[in-house]
């Protein structure tokens, strides 16, 4: 069980480094991204590309919920059989 945990750990963290601390993730939006520097600065326009990020990553996550719950109907029905 502690196996499966720390694989759980090693699995979300390499994601975590995949899609966020790449710096070609950070710059997505090049329009909004410019508009904001031109406006409000610099803090605005990282603020808003986090913010455009996190909007991008709830599909992601929400798929993966589903295709987890049906992964594991799938391996707990054949293990009944």
């Amino acid at each position: 069980m502690i196996m499966k945990k720390t694989v759980y750990v090693i699995l979300i963290a390499l994601i975590v480094q995949v899609f966020l601390l790449m710096p070609e993730v950070y710059a997505q939006c090049a329009m909004c991204k410019a508009v904001a520097e031109s406006s409000s600065g610099q803090v605005g326009a990282k603020n808003l590309n986090f913010g455009i990020l996190f909007l991008m990553s709830v599909p992601y996550v929400l798929v993966s919920i589903i295709a987890f719950a049906m992964w594991r109907h799938y391996k707990v029905s054949k293990k009944s059989l």
